[in-house]
């Protein structure tokens, strides 16, 4: 059988001897002088450190260690300032020595990343993310969970296949390997090696706003991902876009989930002849997301797509919308995470919409029926409120509470066919119904 250059190389990575040799994976300076040396000297430590995009100055900020194994980056953080949980699978002796001699005040806890979401450690400035993720089973997963506990910035280095050639390939599609065995370092448990493009595309696809490579080696690259936008320009070039509408991209209502896969689709208004999705920055509460999708719709009007961005909080958030080269848009609300409470519904009136007679509606193509209904929660919407006209359930159209007005708005489309006569209306949203309203359709 010829050599697989491939997998030799692969093997090639494999440090354990060194590792049982030195005993401890990184090198530190102790506090009484001591040197402890490890397999990552101090100096590339420390030069791996400096190139962080975080301040020097940590005091009043949270980071979170993923992985931290001997601890030097938490122990680096801790005497910047910071106040630093580290996390790992297992509990490390190492660590444990460290952080009794350097009389470190950093939280150890022992948990798999998979566990971190339920932890209720709360969400951090900063994110350590080091040699991790190629350890994982799921590995798009975890920077999902990366994404959602940072508020600033996660600093993520990896493993990669073409640390020294990956500009040579820029434009190809991303390519990951997988190792079902010991391809890798000759180490069960490493699952997985991106391409230095397929790194940059998963935190880019995990719900970062921008990402940014900041070092690659022969195997190895190190990546900050922001959940901000940088700041708008200090002058502006471009008139900011007009945003009409934001909602859920699939069912148009303005309930989100953090629990679940949803995307925010924006309309927007701009005089501009051509927008690339590129272009496009989104803000939820003050967290970015970044564009899947942006088209024109009609002559000014555009729609784009977005991911909701990870980590958001309960409650009514705002949401605005620029260029890279404007400020930003107007702000419109969504509901995240915030179930419909409803206690009792009252349908107070039914209207034809083009002849405004109560209590009927005329169908021919179609017919349009308003509805004035009193009860229905702030973030009722076309998709939590169901209109049923006999038994069959109407399309809204739209939904809203006009100024001045006593309750919400529901204007619902009655399909042409529709059977003539008189039919039993009922409005429910939240697991409530109201008394049944009697409508002639003619």
């Amino acid at each position: 059988m010829q050599p697989d250059p491939i997998r030799e190389a692969r093997l090639r990575q494999d440090r354990s001897q060194e590792q049982a040799e030195k005993g401890f994976y990184h090198s530190f300076e102790l506090p009484d002088g001591t040197l402890i040396e490890g397999v990552n000297p101090l100096p590339r430590l420390r030069e791996r450190y400096a190139r962080f995009p975080i301040p020097a100055d940590l005091r009043g900020k949270r980071v979170l260690d993923i992985g931290a194994w001997d601890g030097w980056f938490t122990f680096e953080a801790e005497r910047h300032g910071a106040a630093v949980t580290a996390i790992d699978c297992v509990e490390v002796e190492h660590f444990v020595e460290l952080h009794r001699r350097m009389s470190s005040r950093a939280d150890y806890r022992i948990l798999e990343v998979y566990e971190l979401p339920q932890a209720g450690l709360g969400t951090f400035d900063i994110v350590f993310f080091l040699g991790v993720l190629y350890h994982l089973r799921h590995p798009l997963l975890a920077l999902e969970m990366v994404c959602s506990l940072a508020t600033e910035v996660a600093i993520v280095e990896s493993f990669v296949t073409d640390g020294d050639t990956w500009q040579e390939h820029t434009g190809d599609i991303p390519t990951m390997e997988f190792y079902e065995g010991y391809e890798l370092a000759n180490q069960f448990d490493n699952w997985s090696g991106p391409s230095v493009g397929c790194l940059l595309a998963m935190c880019r696809a995990a719900g970062f706003a921008r990402v940014e490579l900041l070092r690659t080696e022969p195997y190895n690259a190190l990546v900050a991902c922001y959940r901000k936008w940088e700041p708008p320009p200090a002058e502006v070039s471009a008139e900011a876009p007009q945003l009409f509408s934001v909602a859920d991209s699939a069912n148009l209502g303005v309930n989100f989930s953090t629990h679940k896969e949803q995307y925010v689709q924006c309309w927007f208004g701009s005089p501009r002849a051509a927008i690339s999705r590129q272009e496009l920055k989104l803000e939820v509460d003050g967290l970015g997301a970044a564009a899947h999708y942006c088209g024109p719709v009609a002559d000014g009007t555009w729609v784009a797509n977005f991911p909701l961005p990870r980590g958001l909080s309960p409650g009514w958030r705002p949401a605005r919308l620029r260029f890279a080269d404007s400020g930003f848009s107007q702000a419109l609300r969504i509901a995240v995470d915030l179930p419909p409470i409803v206690s009792e519904i009252v349908c107070v009136a039914a209207q034809d919409a083009i002849t405004w007679k109560t209590g009927e509606v005329a169908v021919t193509d179609a017919g349009h029926l308003v509805c004035w209904v009193t009860g229905l929660p702030e973030n009722c919407d076309r998709n939590n409120v169901r209109v049923l006209l006999g038994d069959k359930r109407l399309a809204i159209h739209w939904i809203g509470r006009p100024e001045g007005a006593p309750g919400t708005q529901i204007n619902a489309v009655v399909p042409g066919g529709f059977a003539k006569g008189e039919h039993l209306l009922r409005i429910e949203c939240g697991g409530v119904g109201s008394e049944p309203r009697r409508v002639l359709v003619t």
